[in-house]
């Protein structure tokens, strides 16, 4: 049976193409809420851009017939702007703010077509939960919702026989067929594109390997492992050595990598990236972005120029970059002793803002998105599409750790992200899940 959404403000301006993205039912825009998209079109925010694109596209179906009757989406609903009804609701509800008349609006359609399926549409969990109580269907809208405990994790432990290891090590390759589940019939299988592997000797837990999945190869391969490692530093845990191997692999051109506080996520990314950049010559430039979202209450506007103005928000960038010069000053190469202000004067090195970074082509560059769990899937893909030939995309974050009020953990952009690209030869994902900063950094992380 056909349904018809009514769709909230705040699902518009998350996406403002989520109109079309409702198969072939029916969608009803209350006209409160155009009043509401209004008073963002001014914004130069993200928010801001979302709704003037969705007045253009609203303002460009009314030359196919008139919104208060209806007019024919592609797949086959019809698109209407309502107006308000009297509906009375609870004295509780009062109709001056604007969700409290689109419930009335709902509840009035409801009675006039009892048996049509109406479906309440917001990311507001509150008015989720009012709706429910006025017997409207209230649901989150969420194209791709994946629960961070249900996240392709990118790693796969394989119990396997004795053999299997030794042979791994003897031909630097192992043939991917099934004598490698025979062991393990709850290992989850086929394996994805660039999936790291432990395999471990089912009678000897220590005698073990670690590899990659090649689907070109169909083959389990061995990891890269610099042996001078990375600017001075080496891999503590498995999980940063997949990283490794991932960051410097120049045939993976994106690669994404999840975990809680003091895994060593950006400080791999950055190391592996003034490596390809500084070292190797393979790309022009490492260009290392964050969004600029604040930590708790905001302190205002800060004085001086834009560089001085994004110096504390980008200071964690710069920590790392400064801590990799340190453990490098007696090393001959390239970047040693110089300080992140030299490179960024020969070009080598750029630390912006994701502001800036829309409309931009980046070709041949190591771009490093840090706290990416912030963003959008719609910003997301705007980073991803900027892309130009030869570049290399590498995005962090922590899904636990978000300051955007308009994702959460099961829906923002690297989450997203992660899910959709997992079956794809020329991205790599590793899930973090040890820490090492520090013991008291471990046990935060896992206490509070």
């Amino acid at each position: 049976m056909k349904k018809a959404f009514i769709l909230d403000t705040n699902v518009l301006l998350f996406d403002p193409l989520a109109i079309f993205k409702l198969g072939g039912n029916d969608v009803i825009i209350p006209i409160v809420v155009v009043e509401e998209i209004d008073r963002f079109k001014r914004e130069m925010s993200e928010n801001g851009r979302h709704a003037r694109h969705f007045s253009r596209l609203i303002d460009d179906m009314r030359k196919d017939g008139e919104l208060s009757k209806g007019v024919k989406l592609p797949g086959g609903g019809l698109l209407t702007v309502e107006l308000g009804g009297d509906m009375p609701l609870p004295p509780e509800l009062g109709m001056d703010k604007a969700d409290n008349r689109i419930l009335g609006l709902a509840l009035m359609l409801k009675k006039e077509a009892p048996r049509r399926q109406l479906v309440f549409l917001t990311k507001d969990a509150n008015l989720r939960i009012k709706a429910d109580a006025l017997g409207v269907i209230a649901e989150d809208y969420e194209p791709s919702n994946v629960e961070p405990d249900q996240l392709y994790t990118g790693l796969s432990t394989i119990k396997v026989d004795p053999t299997l290891v030794d042979e791994f090590y003897a031909n630097k390759r192992l043939a991917y067929s099934d004598r490698l589940f025979e062991h393990d019939k709850d290992c989850a299988k086929p394996l994805y594109p660039n999936q790291y592997v432990i395999l471990k000797d089912y009678l000897n837990p220590t005698h073990t390997a670690m590899g990659r999945y090649s689907r070109d190869l169909e083959s389990i391969v061995p990891l890269v492992k610099p042996p001078e490692g990375l600017w001075g530093i080496f891999p503590k845990n498995a999980e940063q050595a997949f990283a490794v191997d991932a960051l410097l692999n120049d045939e993976v051109k994106l690669v994404s990598l999840l975990g809680k506080a003091g895994t060593g996520k950006t400080l791999f990314a950055i190391a592996a990236g003034l490596a390809k950049t500084v070292d190797e010559g393979v790309y022009h430039r490492l260009l290392v972005s964050r969004p600029v979202f604040p930590l708790g209450k905001d302190i205002g506007f800060l004085p001086g120029t834009v560089e001085e103005k994004l110096n504390p928000w980008m200071q964690p960038i710069y920590d790392n970059i400064d801590f990799l010069f340190g453990s490098t000053a007696n090393r001959n190469r390239r970047g040693a002793g110089k300080g992140a202000q030299e490179l960024m004067n020969q070009g080598l090195l750029q630390i912006e803002p994701l502001t800036y970074i829309r409309g931009r082509t980046i070709p041949q560059q190591y771009l490093i998105v840090d706290e990416s769990q912030n963003l959008t899937p719609h910003e997301i893909k705007t980073i991803i599409t900027r892309a130009g030939d030869d570049t290399k995309i590498v995005l962090t974050g922590d899904s636990y750790q978000i300051d955007n009020p308009y994702v959460d953990s099961a829906n923002n952009g690297l989450v997203y992200l992660v899910d959709r690209f997992k079956g794809e030869s020329i991205s790599a994902h590793v899930t973090f899940f040890k820490g090492e900063r520090s013991k008291l950094s471990e046990l935060a992380s896992n206490l509070l």
